[in-house]
């Protein structure tokens, strides 16, 4: 056999070392828009079955839909469709070939990072 010096590496790229790229992070909080939408789904679905069981169950459903709680889960899951719709066509793009490159897929990052964050604003004022 061959005499093969052997080099100590890390046997996967540590926190310490490792930084994430804007796509990474971007690719990441994807997942997490796409799963944390069920929280404020689950919520919508509890209304509306309070509405159709009881005058005292919605009341109870109600007071929780409509106080801060309901309206932080609400406005997340808001920016949350956003995010996550303009991340689904920006992949879409990708899987045309189109937009490969780093400076490109970074701006689009960006892109959907802002244009989420604008377009939740937009229609919060828009329902308001």
């Amino acid at each position: 056999m061959a005499n093969v010096k052997r080099v100590k590496r890390p046997l996967s790229p540590h926190l310490q070392i490792y930084r994430p790229q804007l796509t990474s992070i971007t690719s990441i909080l994807t997942r997490i828009t796409g799963n944390a939408l069920i929280v404020g789904t689950m919520l919508a679905v509890w209304w509306l079955l309070a509405a159709a069981t009881s005058p005292e169950y919605f009341a109870t459903a109600d007071a929780v839909a409509t106080s801060w709680f309901g309206d932080l889960v609400f406005t997340g899951s808001l920016w949350a469709v956003w995010y996550h719709y303009l991340a689904g066509l920006r992949h879409l793009y990708f899987d045309a070939g189109k937009g490969l490159d780093i400076p490109t897929a970074e701006k689009l990052g960006w892109g959907i990072i802002i244009g989420s964050v604008v377009l939740t604003v937009i229609t919060i004022l828009l329902v308001q």
